[in-house]
């Protein structure tokens, strides 16, 4: 009862964090500098093509009834009409959103996959492996993905020719030019996740190991690899958990200059084109999703850590 007490605890505590989000994505979009509409128009800006845009904005009315009638429209399904090509944002969102999910879902896959055994390595083996994989985390905190990634670009598309330097293809089209197309972007940001994984990994393991039951288990007899991965690993589940939560937070940011670099059409790419075009509304959609995505993932993260640790349940439940 008190695991499920927990959920249901989180779950209303998201509500108003994504009422409060939504006001702020609002008011930041209407609290730029300038006047967006005659930005949009540019040398089409007369006063009467201002005074149609406002209207069709909504933006004659006061930021409370624009609000009102903008997360009405929300909870509706009606995101908005980009004002350039006059397609449904739900629909533009619909095309962008699984780019960006996969981008975002590989990326973090190939981080924990590099990262957790790297960090039990590191945490039960000897010097030299705990010299390279703090090489690498330095290494994987320190260099910057853009930089990163046009490293890998010269090297595997333009050296060594074995993958192509950007464009995407649909998995559903074609699953294995969608994987050729993908492996450089998810190489970019996967790197610098696995760094941050494989340190927390290898704290929270080696903090574990040196327990007392950890003395009392080798004294039964049981193998090290046992204790490791059936007792270590499992208690310092609630620590990485934790840091790749936060870190999915990191890729979704990661993944607006990662789309562009790559000319990925994601939500993140979507979101730089809106604002090169000063097309706000396109704008202020795509940063809500992206918010949303994370908040949604912040949730997911802290009923997981609650079901590895029932002390967390417990102590939340009281």
């Amino acid at each position: 009862m008190s695991q499920l007490t927990f959920v249901v605890r989180r779950v209303l505590f998201t509500i108003p964090t994504l009422f409060v989000m939504s006001i702020v994505v609002f008011l930041i979009i209407r609290l730029v500098p300038g006047d967006p509409v005659r930005t949009m128009l540019g040398f089409r800006a007369t006063d009467e093509n201002v005074a149609e845009l406002r209207r069709q904005l909504g933006l004659d009315q006061s930021l409370f009834h624009q609000y009102v009638n903008w997360v009405g429209a929300l909870l509706h399904g009606d995101l908005g009409t980009d004002i350039v090509s006059h397609a449904p944002l739900a629909e533009l969102l619909a095309q962008r959103l699984p780019v960006t999910f996969e981008l975002t879902g590989l990326s973090m896959l190939l981080a924990v996959l590099i990262g957790v055994p790297l960090g039990v390595k590191a945490a039960t083996g000897g010097r030299w492996i705990n010299r390279l994989t703090e090489g690498f985390v330095v290494l994987g905190i320190s260099i910057p993905d853009f930089w990163l990634g046009i490293i890998l670009v010269l090297v595997f598309a333009g050296t060594l020719m074995l993958l192509p330097p950007s464009g995407y293809v649909p998995f559903g089209t074609d699953p294995l030019a969608n994987l050729r197309y993908m492996t450089l972007p998810v190489l970019t940001l996967a790197v610098g996740e696995a760094a941050y994984i494989l340190r927390t990994t290898r704290s929270a393991v080696a903090a574990v190991m040196g327990r007392p039951f950890v003395t009392f288990l080798r004294a039964k007899g049981i193998s090290e690899r046992r204790i490791v991965f059936g007792h270590a690993l499992r208690n310092a589940g609630p620590s990485i958990a934790t840091v790749i939560g936060i870190q999915v937070g990191v890729l979704l940011g990661g993944a607006i200059i990662v789309e562009t670099m790559f000319a990925l059409p994601g939500v993140g790419r979507l979101v730089v084109t809106g604002i090169n075009q000063r097309n706000y509304p396109v704008v202020q959609v795509g940063v809500l999703a992206i918010a949303t995505i994370f908040i949604v993932v912040s949730l997911l993260t802290d009923i997981i850590i609650g079901w590895l640790d029932p002390r967390v349940s417990d102590g939340e439940a009281t």
